[in-house]
């Protein structure tokens, strides 16, 4: 385990606030999602119709593109190809630029973060507002989102509390309100005027329709709506693997979308946007410009053995249901995306030596699979990562010795079976208080303060032999 990696996660663990926060989130996710699919008998029906669409267009994505890009373009629209992270940043900053913008409001959008546009507006001098709730609070804290769809997740409601009124007094809130509905209606007054003041808006788009040109936001508050209409210009920032060919497919992808985000069978706000205003419409921005981001994911689409991680739509269920991110939460993870999803896609985006620790944070339950919506095999990707960690050398002595050593065991199942007796027996009469907090070569392992329940002294199969005669 690195050093960063191990910090990180010993911080997440000690900090009683990230504890409180992630227990009541994690319980609400993933009951609300249960009751919502208990209510949609087609669910599992829906999810594999929704696997299929996501396959299907990413085997012929790049037809679906150009049947975008053509639509947007005969709508009035710019569409904007950026192959990097930095084409992406410098594309929004030239526009802008063009249009002399000063203020910048902003829906939620990975990709933006993805692509680090927050740090670059803010340095190239624009007032940067965002306008979902949660990114906003963690643009007050100056802290990245730690999940995907409930970015300020990690904050307790008293935190909360404490940053509003630290950073709204000077704008005449100076009474501390403590309420859920009081502090959503101080936020959206604050906001209010940022809305009709800004320049541009930018937003990112859950999916992309190639028949007709219009993308598709989701969001629970109204502000994307309010974000794409109301200043002169609307920026999309979205990747490539948006995509999606009809609006029938649409409508499967959005039944299962809220399901398994946040247990809604819609968002309060699905809201579909195609080019400028045009003469007859009573409102809209005058110009509308589509940034497709690339950033690596060409290159994953070419790789047989991780391709099916473009399918993700970006629910945020397998976050809500993995244990290790239930108990470290999503900055210790390193980078913009968390979770089981996250920790392949930092991999194939950053490359494997950037975070190494990822794929090996990770207990392999499943869990995260069984709940994908479009049936990512999750728990396999990050087995293909540590494989490719293991060819690669890039895992630690110790744990390489290891893992040979068990390898060269499994494939004599005598000698296998009497070593793991014997060390089941050692074991059961190693530590104290029913646990074992240290034993030879497994140092890292116990770091951080975990113990091991200690083995009642047989094997697995001693049990099984005795139990069924």
């Amino acid at each position: 385990m690195t050093k960063r990696f191990q910090l990180r996660v010993e911080k997440a663990l000690n900090d009683e606030h990230l504890g409180k926060a992630l227990g009541h989130a994690r319980d609400g996710f993933v009951v609300k999602r249960q009751n919502a699919i208990d209510a949609f008998p087609e669910f599992e029906q829906c999810r594999e119709q929704a696997a299929k669409i996501r396959a299907h267009t990413l085997a012929h994505l790049d037809d679906y593109l150009l049947q975008y890009v053509e639509k947007v373009e005969a709508l009035g629209g710019q569409v904007h190809w950026a192959p990097t992270a930095a084409d992406a940043r410098q594309i929004i900053l030239d526009i802008c630029a063009a249009e002399k913008a000063k203020v910048v409001t902003k829906g939620k959008s990975m990709v933006s973060e993805e692509v680090g546009l927050n740090p670059a507006l803010e340095e190239a001098g624009y007032e940067l507002v965002e306008t979902d709730l949660g990114e906003y609070i963690i643009q007050l804290a100056h802290e990245p989102p730690s999940h995907i769809i409930a970015p300020a997740v990690h904050k307790t409601r008293e935190q909360i509390t404490e940053l509003f009124h630290q950073h709204h007094q000077a704008l005449g809130y100076t009474e501390k309100v403590t309420s859920i509905p009081g502090l959503v209606n101080e936020a959206r007054q604050v906001l209010r005027q940022q809305f009709l003041s800004a320049d541009v808006g930018i937003t990112g788009a859950n999916f992309l329709i190639a028949e007709n040109g219009a993308g598709v936001i989701v969001t629970n508050e109204g502000n994307g709506d309010l974000t794409m209409s109301l200043p002169r210009v609307h920026i999309a920032i979205t990747g490539i693997e948006k995509i999606v060919p009809t609006l029938d497919d649409v409508s499967v992808l959005l039944r299962v979308l809220g399901r398994s985000a946040t247990g809604q069978s819609m968002t309060s706000y699905t809201t579909f946007f195609a080019g400028p205003r045009r003469d007859e419409d009573a409102d809209g921005p005058e110009a509308f410009h589509v940034v497709l981001v690339d950033n690596g994911r060409s290159q994953m689409l070419a790789d047989p053995e991780f391709h099916d991680m473009l399918r993700c739509i970006r629910c945020g269920a397998c976050l809500n249901h993995c244990p290790v991110y239930g108990s470290i939460g999503g900055h210790a993870y390193g980078w913009v995306y968390p979770g089981p999803m996250g920790s392949i896609l930092t991999a194939r985006y950053q490359g494997l030596d950037h975070e190494p620790d990822l794929p090996n944070a990770c207990t392999l339950n499943g869990h995260c699979a069984e709940v994908c919506p479009v049936k990512i095999p999750l728990s396999e990707l990050m087995r293909g990562l540590r494989r490719h960690q293991n060819a690669q050398g890039m895992q630690a002595r110790p744990a390489r010795w290891g893992l040979g050593l068990w390898a060269a065991l499994a494939q004599r199942p005598r000698l296998y079976r009497m070593i793991s007796r014997i060390a089941a027996g050692t074991m059961a009469r190693a530590g104290k208080q029913g646990v074992l907090r240290s034993w030879p070569l497994a140092g890292g392992w116990f770091a951080g303060g975990r113990d091991l329940p200690k083995p009642q002294g047989k094997t697995f199969m001693d049990v099984w032999k005795k139990r069924n005669g």
